[in-house]
């Protein structure tokens, strides 16, 4: 017989929230005919319902029974954005299991070390390439048993499934066992493992429960007033905690039609076909977006360009007074309907985004001029801040309480309070319980009085805007002694308007220093505007100087101490491939400075005072 969402308990302390299963049955019994998700299908998309979606993952969670997945057991999947991503982590779930997502540029080793950590009896996978991966891997992973591939079909191997053969062993049997097992999900149990990327050492599994995630999804929810039937895009690693909260539990939740991105090479395409309400992009996004966006205005001329510049300046102007709690002045508030009537209301469907009611930046701090730049596209951008370990969301700005630099106010219901060291500490419904089958790292990320340790120095102004200032664990100590914090540094350089990474260096030296990687685009223009060949132009003195410009004007801003006294150009940009930068674009600091150290070392050959 089959659970309805009536008849499954409640969870949280006053009985709040259904866990993410429930809730999908209760979406197919309220909403069954409304559409859930999409695919692009063509220049369209192809909608299935929420009854059906309801369907395939209880097929899902029958069939992973069927396989012999027991309770408490992970469900590893491999691959990009697509519904039988969200459809297997829901149905692990309803199985009594937990999903642990591994990212799709994941290498062997990384996958490898998933595999065994999560003791995973069962992964999906998207390519048949994944498969031969997962295949050479068995021996190194003696708890995978069974392999599921999306695409493609199982060959002559007997532990591999096509997905249309995995799904058809749920199509009888193990009714009632999914049922009980639906039934037995509470507060405390385990519902998802969240591999943090890796940026100071091997991934850590944090251990989210129900209760975790249905109250950040309820949370959420609410903050950003979800209503049913709005349009999102899911584009980003499902594997990282925050699409995650918001492709798979936040989406049911909420009720809007999630629609699923092609790749993230055709992000743009997708966006413009999808026109999403709310939509969520790490910093990386926004600043490609702005960038694309500059470079247009720079081929304009003439009217056009007066034009253009005329409306951003009067959008600027507007979202200005409004952000300082002023009322803008009578003449921007008769010119901004005009100006986005003529040029703004244009740029804003080009991008895809002239339907959007939220817009949302987090994952890595953001540089202020860009979240500037957009208001003069009347797009504001709202800065989030959260971790794996609290389930996604642990501050937000939102429309009306914004202030640019901050990300925002401590969400309602969760504690906070500030160490002597500047460190942000947490507490509430949605902090994690602990690392699994790592209890060192556990009890390092809580206080002794049970408070969760970010890592993050912040400060908190009078208002309760957070201001992140800092890592505690990305302090720089100079041969003098000097405590410098480098995130605030690396911002502001790349804000030049050639540098796309900035990593400043100086652990143990006399002064700082930076590497730095050039935009490929912004360096193609330089280079035409100098006529010059690009690698021509990576080699000139015109291309050094302006660098140098640009540095002189960021040092006059900071204490002689910060001061950047060298800088040196990498030759190749920062890529995830390489390990430089997680799959979510967060730089990986002491992989760039290894394996550029013969760089370091020779700017600090000649030391200086």
């Amino acid at each position: 017989m089959e659970a309805r969402a009536s008849d499954l308990p409640r969870i949280g302390a006053d009985n709040w929230y259904p866990s993410t299963p429930a809730r999908l049955l209760e979406k197919a019994e309220t909403r069954g005919s409304d559409p859930a998700y999409a695919v692009r299908q063509g220049e369209g998309w192809a909608y299935t319902s929420w009854s059906d979606y309801a369907d395939q993952v209880q097929t899902a969670a029958r069939a992973l029974v069927a396989l012999g997945l027991g309770e408490d057991e992970t469900v590893a999947v491999l691959g990009y954005n697509r519904p039988e991503w969200t459809i297997m982590a829901i149905a692990a779930m309803m199985a009594g299991g937990r999903p642990a997502g591994v990212y799709w540029t994941s290498a062997p080793p990384e996958i490898a070390y998933i595999l065994q950590h999560s003791q995973a009896p069962v992964l999906l996978v998207e390519t048949e390439e994944h498969v031969e991966q997962a295949l050479a891997l068995k021996a190194e992973c003696p708890a995978l048993e069974h392999i599921i591939v999306m695409d493609g079909v199982a060959g002559d191997h007997a532990d591999v499934f096509s997905w249309a053969q995995f799904m058809a062993l749920g199509v009888e049997d193990h009714h009632d066992a999914v049922s009980a097992r639906m039934a037995a999900i509470n507060e405390s149990r385990v519902g998802s493992l969240i591999y943090t990327s890796g940026t100071t050492g091997p991934p850590k599994a944090v251990m989210l429960s129900h209760g975790n995630i249905s109250w950040s999804a309820a949370k959420l929810s609410d903050m950003f007033k979800a209503q049913p039937g709005d349009r999102t895009l899911s584009y980003l690693p499902i594997a990282h905690v925050a699409e995650q909260q918001s492709s798979v539990h936040n989406h049911v939740m909420s009720g809007a039609i999630m629609h699923f991105a092609q790749s993230m090479e055709t992000l743009a395409d997708d966006l413009k076909a999808c026109r999403p309400n709310v939509f969520f992009g790490v910093p990386r996004v926004w600043e490609k977006m702005s960038e694309t966006i500059r470079a247009r205005l720079s081929e304009a001329s003439g009217v056009k360009a007066s034009l253009a510049k005329w409306a951003m300046d009067v959008n600027r102007q507007w979202h200005e007074a409004v952000l300082d709690g002023r009322s803008p002045s009578p003449l921007v508030a008769m010119q901004k309907p005009l100006a986005n009537a003529l040029v703004i209301k244009k740029v804003q469907a080009a991008l895809g985004l002239e339907d959007s009611r939220l817009l949302i930046s987090g994952a890595a701090p953001i540089s202020p001029e860009v979240l500037r730049f957009f208001t003069g596209l009347d797009l504001l951008i709202c800065e989030g801040y959260g971790q794996s370990e609290t389930s996604a969301p642990t501050a937000f700005s939102m429309p009306g309480s914004v202030r640019i630099g901050s990300v925002g106010k401590m969400i309602d219901g969760m504690d906070a309070r500030v160490s002597e060291e500047g460190e942000l500490q947490v507490r509430g419904p949605n902090v994690f319980a602990g690392y699994m089958n790592n209890n060192e790292a556990t009890e390092n990320t809580f206080t002794r009085d049970g408070w969760m340790k970010t890592g993050d120095v912040v400060r908190i102004d009078e208002d309760g805007f957070v201001f992140i200032t800092g890592r505690i664990k990305d302090i720089i100590i100079t041969s003098g002694g000097k405590n410098i914090t480098p995130a605030n540094l690396e911002t502001d350089l790349m804000n030049a308007p050639l540098v796309e990474h900035a990593v400043v260096v100086g652990d143990a030296r006399p002064y700082l220093s930076a590497l730095l990687t050039l935009s490929e685009d912004a360096l193609a223009d330089f280079a035409s505007k100098q006529d010059l060949s690009v690698e021509e132009a990576r080699q000139s003195e015109a291309l050094q100087a302006q660098l140098q410009a640009a540095v002189d004007e960021m040092n006059e801003r900071y204490a002689r101490v910060e001061n950047i006294r060298k800088f040196r150009v990498l030759d190749a940009p920062l890529s995830v491939e390489t390990g430089e930068l997680t799959p979510t674009l967060k730089v990986r600091r002491n992989v760039v400075t290894a394996r550029n150290q013969a760089v370091v070392d020779e700017m600090y050959a000649e030391l200086q005072d």
